[in-house]
């Protein structure tokens, strides 16, 4: 074999590597976090204000996993809230992705599904209390 061939079989062997890589890059899910991320940037003074009511509540919602009850929230504010929500994003797959209503109600704890894939989860709760907007967000394993 001489260096001609060499040369021609590299370029060749160089070629089918780009070639399966583009594939493979290509049939890969890209999940994204949300599909209107950039109308959601254009409002993060909102999201920072709602954090900051947040931080001056003296008591925070508790979001926690059981394997009796599954998703239970805590809460000492929970008769107060007019409207809020629970969105249970999993960055792994995007299928497992739930929503959940928060409802007012005279006890201060509420349970969620308990058929939940299991993994990572970023719990993100948003509600309407008082007039104000408030934010919470944890990290939670099912």
């Amino acid at each position: 074999m001489n260096w001609g061939k060499s040369i021609i079989l590299a370029f060749i062997l160089f070629a089918a590597f780009i070639a399966v890589l583009v594939t493979v890059c290509i049939r890969q899910d890209v999940s994204l976090v949300s599909k209107n991320y950039y109308q959601e940037e254009l409002k993060y003074q909102d999201q920072i204000d709602r954090i900051a009511n947040t931080a001056q509540l003296a008591n925070k919602p508790v979001i926690s996993t059981s394997a009796q009850h599954g998703l239970t929230l805590s809460f000492d504010q929970l008769p107060n809230i007019e409207s809020g929500e629970l969105k249970l994003f999993c960055p792994a797959n995007a299928a497992a992705d739930r929503a959940f209503v928060l409802k007012a109600t005279p006890e201060t704890t509420q349970l969620f599904g308990s058929n939940l894939p299991q993994g990572m989860y970023r719990a993100r709760m948003t509600w309407r209390m008082q007039g104000r907007e408030f934010y919470h967000e944890e990290i939670i394993h099912l």
